[in-house]
């Protein structure tokens, strides 16, 4: 039976099998001391006489069986028969092996499957496939029901801008923007509360280190609210309960990584229109109409910072012409809707808001676009039958990762990047 190696202390002085990557080798005389990684960490294994002599390249995989002995530096092994189940060839060709990769983020990415396999970028995905399984456990236990909707749709969700087109036997098709459209289908077939979990796909031409043509989005849709004001209390309790998860499960990975994992109280909320006044006042910074610039998203949050408090902010009440046609009005001002961003150090991690819920206003709304109503005609026959108050938001996973964990480029905080260049590996 297999063990791994976080759990030799539970074997001293047995006999025990373990398998996994040869993550170092040190030679000293008869004795090679092996480094062994598998999912769980990295053990050190003592080998002797002929086993010191095999010709063990990094990165090969191995199985090894022996004796668990405690050492001053604790539990490891001492092998009495080494299997190579694959060897791996010499030199790689990057050094996976080292604390930090020694090569550009091109160059990892390039080597991406091999590049996952160290520690420190191990850690990541670990974090993030927690906080994952947190906004499950999250929604599962307050009555929403996890749904699964089309990535193939007939049309855009925002009016057809930045889709990517696909040929679908003998029609053209897109690659889903959103879930938004069938989010509030959901809602409105009587689920009341939905959520999903699933890759969304943007033609947008930017080449940045905060943009991705694929990216997995954490999609909330609610009915019945009183006001958008109901979301942000919801997504500032996700949050913490997400952080809190990821705090008490992954110590040893936040460790690696040189995180720490903010502990929130309250998320202060400013109009974009205040925000924009702050910018201007503190950092003599002007802003484009209705809506913050990247450097004014890092701004407003080294804002907070500056104070001692964690930079997370929502930004609310965006013009009606920057947000989509499904928004709702906001009822003190109707030139700005019910809706908002969540910014997290310095970055856009969440939109959402109250969505239209009424047939005429929603038609209204498109005409005022220019859009066909036709080609929305299945969207538009659900609010023909009666749909609650209802509204949402979508929580961007990658990004989410990478402003947690401190990473420079979301490209960091994804397995296998999807962005105007990349479509390999």
């Amino acid at each position: 039976m297999r063990i791994l190696s976080t759990e030799l202390p539970q074997h001293v002085g047995n006999q025990i099998m373990i398998s996994g990557w040869v993550h170092s080798i040190r030679q000293l005389g008869h004795l090679a001391f092996v480094h062994l990684r598998d999912r769980s960490g990295i053990v050190q294994i003592v080998l002797e006489g002929e086993l010191a002599t095999l010709a063990l390249t990094p990165e090969s995989v191995i199985t090894v069986h022996g004796q668990v002995v405690q050492s001053k530096y604790g539990a490891e092994l001492h092998g009495t028969q080494v299997e190579v189940l694959s060897p791996a060839q010499a030199p790689l060709p990057i050094e996976v092996n080292k604390k930090e990769i020694p090569a550009s983020l091109d160059t990892i990415l390039n080597h991406r499957a091999l590049a996952l396999r160290n520690p420190k970028v191990h850690a990541t995905f670990t974090i993030q496939s927690v906080l994952a399984g947190a906004f499950r456990d999250f929604f599962s236990a307050r009555g929403f029901t996890q749904i699964f909707t089309p990535k193939i749709v007939a049309s855009g969700t925002e009016g057809g801008s930045n889709l990517f087109a696909i040929q679908y036997f003998e029609k053209q098709a897109y690659l889903a923007q959103s879930p938004q459209f069938y989010k509030q289908m959901m809602v409105g077939a009587g689920y009341e509360r939905v959520f999903e979990i699933a890759p969304v796909y943007r033609a947008e031409e930017h080449n940045t280190s905060r943009h991705l043509n694929e990216y997995t989005s954490l999609d909330v849709e609610m009915g019945f609210i009183r006001s958008f004001e109901e979301l942000m209390d919801l997504e500032t309790e996700l949050l913490q309960y997400l952080f809190h998860r990821v705090a008490e499960t992954c110590p040893e990975e936040l460790a690696l990584l040189g995180a720490e994992v903010p502990v929130i109280e309250q998320i202060p909320r400013l109009t974009v229109q205040q925000a924009q006044q702050i910018l201007l006042e503190q950092y003599s910074k002007t802003s484009p109409e209705g809506d913050l610039d990247p450097e004014g998203e890092r701004l407003i949050c080294q804002y907070y910072a500056d104070q001692g408090k964690p930079a997370l902010v929502f930004l609310t009440h965006y013009p009606r012409e920057v947000r989509p046609m499904y928004a709702m009005p906001a009822p003190d001002h109707p030139a700005l809707t019910a809706s908002f961003d969540l910014l997290f150090n310095g970055l856009e991690i969440t939109t959402g808001g109250q969505r239209i819920h009424r047939l005429e206003m929603l038609e209204e709304s498109m005409r005022s676009r220019s859009l066909n109503l036709e080609a929305f005609a299945d969207y538009l026959n659900l609010f023909r039958y009666g749909m609650p108050p209802h509204g949402g938001f979508a929580i961007g996973l990658e990004r989410l990762t990478a402003r947690l964990l401190g990473h420079n480029n979301v490209r960091e905080a994804t397995a296998f990047p999807r962005d105007r260049n990349r479509l390999t590996p």
